[in-house]
């Protein structure tokens, strides 16, 4: 089963100084790491080292991929065809996307919502960036009034572009869900 995902967009390459710290990061925070490349993790996040305590009864440990995309890091040509298919984000963010890093839960509970939102705020902190959630028509409202939001738009489809802080609280509002 495929749960929640959410993409941070970036306008130019992280240093590797700054992915060495998502790494120490990550490391720190799973119960299983692999690195399948530079800037490619498939892990099992901890959900309490995002400070997640009530799980609802599901093991605290989710399946995660973190992926870091764009020239010279890995999946450029996903990078090319994820923004083909979106409106200029220039105007939105104030930069076109050259890189992006995407967060990719491999189940779809509500623990694993919370985990996918503050596991991209974490990684936020670390590399920077904008985040980028596609939201269902009814949570345009909703995302509009949070503290951290950078923008929303309905063309193509409904998205709310934020910081960390922006995820962070979304994912505190009650009946919070990201869209698959």
């Amino acid at each position: 089963m495929s749960g929640p995902v959410l993409a941070i967009e970036l306008a130019e390459a992280v240093p590797h100084s700054a992915i060495q710290r998502l790494r120490e990061f990550l490391v720190r925070s799973s119960a299983r790491f692999e690195e399948k490349r530079v800037g490619e993790y498939d892990l099992h996040i901890r959900a309490d080292s995002l400070g997640i305590t009530d799980t609802a009864g599901v093991d605290g440990r989710r399946p995660v991929l973190v992926s870091l995309m764009g020239p010279s890091v890995g999946n450029e040509a996903i990078v090319e065809a994820e923004h083909a298919d979106e409106a200029d984000q220039e105007p939105l963010i104030g930069f076109t996307p050259t890189h992006a890093v995407n967060v990719i839960a491999f189940c779809n509970s509500p623990v694993d919502h919370a985990v996918t939102a503050l596991l991209t705020a974490a990684i936020m902190d670390v590399v920077g960036g904008v985040a980028n959630a596609e939201l269902r028509e009814d949570q345009v409202p909703i995302v509009v009034g949070l503290p951290g939001v950078v923008a929303t738009t309905t063309d193509p489809w409904p998205a709310g572009y934020g910081s960390a802080e922006f995820l962070r609280a979304w994912s505190g509002r009650p009946g919070f869900r990201l869209l698959k």
